[in-house]
């Protein structure tokens, strides 16, 4: 956790969400992520967001936003890149939702996926 920032969302003292904030560094051996910044280099001081969960239950309430904006907040406001599986609308419409753009569509093992980010 040296390198990371984690914020958990609870509910009735149970765990209902979670965001993940990495620093780019701890992350550039991952294959996926290589492939993702070779495609769309990410602007100085960025860090990478994700993955995001939210309990079934909570889905649709505004949770992974306001778990995002606590986010953005420990880390300083400074941007932040993330991708999703194109095909996954839901989350993409939520990362909309939370202020995220979409930069492009980048292919990983045959699998389109879209790089999100926000300036901070």
């Amino acid at each position: 956790m040296v390198e990371k920032s984690l914020v958990v969302g609870r509910h009735h003292q149970k765990v209902v969400g979670y965001v993940l904030g990495t620093l780019l560094a701890a992350k550039t051996h991952v294959m996926i992520i290589q492939t993702m910044l070779r495609d769309f280099p990410p602007p100085p001081d960025c860090y990478l967001y994700g993955p995001v969960c939210v309990a079934e239950t909570e889905r649709g309430k505004g949770l992974a936003g306001a778990l995002f904006e606590v986010l953005q907040r420990h880390m300083a406001g400074r941007p932040a890149m993330t991708f999703v599986r194109a095909d996954n609308i839901a989350s993409r419409r939520a990362h909309r939702k939370m202020g995220m753009s979409e930069l492009g569509t980048f292919i990983h093992e045959d699998v389109p996926h879209i790089a999100l980010g926000c300036s901070g």
